[in-house]
């Protein structure tokens, strides 16, 4: 076996973006149009990251299933292309550490042979957008159910639609794009139970003049017209279950709104509660993050520019706080100019020129976002379950014992892994860590910013040994297991 094949020769840059969405895309382009060496790394097999994934290599050609909006993503994938930006696709970064000169060496692994490499790097921008909120209600692990923001990726990347009896359920406007796209496709919809209660509209009300001055009020308007002359709307539900049949399949919805209880025969269950910021990666790198009121979850805690309290660490995107695709594009190219100053490509004078046109379309990006985020605010009861509702789906925790640890005195979600192991998983408690913090809260009459949040450490994704030993050798890494000699 040659050299080649068993380890990655270590790359060098000035700056690493992690992350191919619009937010990673826009700041690789500008930071290489700036004369920065940059690479860009990634998890998957071409750019786009989640709301343009697969944007070069879907087959779903017809460009009015996934709308406009989407095929912007073209738009930024081209130039990222001509920019002499370099893309590490099919990669995954597992650890982010300082060196003794004060830039970072990031360890990653690519699918393609399962071998880790080494990046050495001044800067990184953390592109890694968001995920969706967990919606943990009983019986959402069964075969059958999943989330809307997978059924959509199962539509962009391989063009594929749910057969049978559809419902989804939730709230927020991904569940509605989704339906839309559906539509388009020829997907027969059953029904849509919403769960915003009808009067949240009042807690938006105040927002709704920068919403009337948004882009989003014609699209938002057409996009629902469009779905409520279609599907049947189930408003103010307040309770959602998911039954299997003998085989542990989905086979029924059951639902309570209006006071009332009933049920629905289904094949497919889609479950979406909003999106939150993506922060394992920011968290193990040692980024402070604050408790997002408005939205319910943690976000990094930057300034204007991105910036972290962690030197020469930047956050674009949604990883940095939801603002939506075309926010995160603008914010992607102010990160990228504050990361050419940093590095002193240019100073501070034109990083200032450089970014004043980014930052007047990120307020036109934004406004209007307070309204989404009053009135699609996810219901207490569908954040904090009870009963043998599963909650860490790693470990297989129950609602019940979550809240029977805290009842015990669990402190914090940190201890929770001592008492039932949630966090600790693969996913390192992506699905479980907002759910969990908000149950401790809930029993102890605590908020959930003094309950904290899971302490991440690298690696962040599973790594196997085999990965860990296909790293390039350094005299560090030799010395560390060499035996003293007597």
């Amino acid at each position: 076996m040659n050299h080649a094949a068993t380890t990655h020769d270590t790359l060098a840059c000035d700056l690493l973006v992690i992350g191919a969405g619009p937010a990673g895309l826009a700041a690789a382009t500008r930071a290489a149009g700036l004369g920065l060496d940059t690479v860009l790394i990634d998890e998957q097999p071409a750019p786009g990251g989640q709301i343009y994934r697969a944007v070069t290599t879907t087959p779903v050609q017809d460009r009015d299933i996934l709308g406009a909006d989407y095929w912007h993503g073209l738009g930024l994938v081209e130039p990222f292309r001509r920019s002499g930006a370099r893309h590490v696709a099919g990669a995954m970064v597992w650890a982010v550490n300082r060196t003794e000169d004060g830039g970072f060496e990031v360890a990653y692994t690519t699918s393609a042979d399962g071998l880790a490499g080494l990046l050495h790097c001044r800067h990184v921008i953390l592109a890694t957008g968001a995920q969706e909120r967990p919606f943990p209600v009983p019986g959402w692990t069964l075969p059958g159910v999943i989330t809307a923001g997978a059924a959509q990726i199962l539509l962009k990347t391989s063009g594929v639609v749910p057969e049978g009896t559809t419902v989804l359920a939730g709230g927020g406007p991904l569940l509605y794009l989704l339906a839309w796209q559906y539509l388009n496709a020829g997907v027969k919809i059953h029904s849509i139970l919403e769960t915003t209660p009808p009067g949240q509209w009042r807690q938006a009300l105040p927002h709704a003049w920068g919403f009337l001055r948004s882009p989003y009020l014609g699209k938002g308007l057409k996009l629902l017209r469009a779905v409520r002359a279609a599907v049947p709307i189930v408003s103010g539900v307040t309770a959602l279950e998911a039954v299997g049949g003998e085989r542990g399949h989905l086979t029924e919805v059951r639902y309570e709104a209006g006071g009332e209880r009933r049920s629905i025969a289904v094949d497919q269950l889609l479950l979406h509660q909003g999106v939150v910021p993506n922060t394992n990666l920011s968290r193990a790198i040692g980024a402070e993050h604050v408790w997002s009121q408005r939205q319910d979850c943690w976000e990094p805690q930057v300034d204007g520019w991105g910036a972290t309290s962690v030197a020469q660490v930047t956050i674009a995107g949604d990883g940095a706080g939801i603002a939506g695709a075309m926010a995160a594009e603008h914010r992607g190219r102010v990160a990228a100019v504050h990361a050419a100053k940093a590095l002193g490509r240019i100073d501070a004078a034109a990083r200032d020129r450089e970014a004043a046109p980014h930052r007047a379309a990120l307020a036109l990006a934004t406004r209007g976002r307070e309204f989404f985020e009053a009135l699609y605010r996810a219901p207490a009861q569908f954040r904090r379950p009870v009963g043998d509702t599963i909650v860490c789906r790693c470990e297989e925790a129950t609602a019940e014992q979550v809240r029977q640890a805290a009842r015990m005195g669990c402190q914090g979600p940190n201890q929770m892994k001592a008492f039932l192991r949630c966090g600790m998983g693969p996913c390192q408690g992506r699905f479980c860590g907002l759910t969990v913090g908000e149950l401790i809260a809930d029993e102890q009459g605590r908020h959930p910013r003094d309950v904290g949040y899971y302490r991440l450490r690298f690696p962040i994704k599973p790594v196997t040994l085999g990965e860990i030993a296909s790293l390039p050798q350094t005299d560090h890494s030799r010395s560390a297991v060499v035996r003293f000699k007597k």
